[in-house]
């Protein structure tokens, strides 16, 4: 589907009416999971006891610990899809096109959604069409502490729309998000390239180009107990992405600019160094399809680029 055109089709609300049925079948869950049996067995379970039962998708990433058929033993009911390899965020995309409900909510396997909260995201995407994305508010387990990328979505300096029920953003966090299935695909979901990392930021763009909206939604809860992962992966790969999505779609001045930054603010060690090899040796395939932000969306990210080079969730070190 392509994006709606037309102010008033995509700003104003729509309003459904009706009694909702029991179980909720606006909204669909796609977890991604690898190598984390206990983890993706107790997330299930979560999702499970919701009230609103919503249909489950689990895309298992070639899991060598048995959790696959832990999984199927346990939770028939369940969609299992068992991958023979880790394709990393583009699991996700695997997930969504097993569903058929016009919402997708994200969920890894150490996060998990408050009740209530994909039936209040329903009724959110269902009022504004042209709302595509909603973010929810991340609690850190054990604690129910908030993560400190909540204030930065929270105070958000992205302009948006009168209309939206709350703050702008320039990008969002998959496992804490809800989606509309349409734009997801419409976007071509997430880039196989950028593996799993910061792969959020280039299809928040390309939704933002076609003229979706993306925001924080208060209301909305997720929790994250977040596991021991190998840090200097994550931060390599991290680092990378940031710098395959700059060159891909900011402008020329921006692009430099981003660059130079990271250049002077990163870790000098050897995992920041593999990042940047690893950058210059996807440079052929990055300027190939390289595309800059229409100026209405660039300023997005130009609005993001002080509070990024403050914040302490974005750094990369580990």
């Amino acid at each position: 589907m392509g994006p709606i055109s037309g102010a008033t089709a995509r700003g104003a609300e729509r309003t459904t009416k009706g009694p909702r049925a029991s179980r909720e079948r606006r909204v669909g869950v796609v977890v991604i999971t690898w190598n984390r049996r206990r983890e993706a067995l107790a997330t299930l379970a979560r999702l499970r006891a919701l009230p609103e039962r919503p249909q489950v998708v689990l895309v298992d990433n070639g899991s060598r610990d048995g959790t696959a058929p832990a999984v199927a033993a346990a939770y028939p009911e369940v969609e299992l899809v068992a991958l023979g390899e880790n394709l990393g965020a583009v699991g996700r995309n695997v997930g969504v096109r097993r569903l058929a409900t016009p919402y997708v909510a994200f969920c890894d396997d150490d996060t998990w959604w408050d009740p209530g909260c994909l039936s209040r995201a329903a009724d959110v995407l269902d009022r504004f069409p042209a709302l595509a994305v909603l973010t929810a508010r991340i609690l850190v387990e054990p604690g129910g502490r908030e993560d400190p990328i909540v204030a930065e979505l929270r105070g958000s300096p992205v302009a948006g729309p009168a209309w939206l029920p709350g703050p702008a953003l320039g990008s969002f966090l998959a496992g804490a998000s809800v989606l509309r299935r349409d734009a997801f695909l419409g976007c071509g979901g997430f880039d196989a390239r950028l593996w799993l990392g910061g792969e959020e930021e280039l299809l928040a763009a390309d939704l933002a180009t076609a003229g979706w909206e993306l925001c924080y939604l208060e209301d909305l809860t997720v929790h994250h107990q977040a596991a021991v992962r190998d840090g200097h992966a994550r931060r390599r790969v991290g680092l990378r992405n940031t710098l395959w999505f700059t060159w891909l779609r900011r402008p020329l001045r921006p692009a430099l600019r981003r660059t130079s930054h990271l250049m002077r603010t990163v870790p000098r060690d050897r995992v920041s160094a593999l990042a940047f090899w690893d950058a210059l040796r996807g440079l052929p395939w990055v300027l190939a399809e390289r595309r800059s932000l229409p100026p209405h969306v660039e300023l997005r990210f130009s609005a993001l680029e002080g509070p990024q080079s403050r914040s302490a969730a974005r750094r990369y070190v580990s």
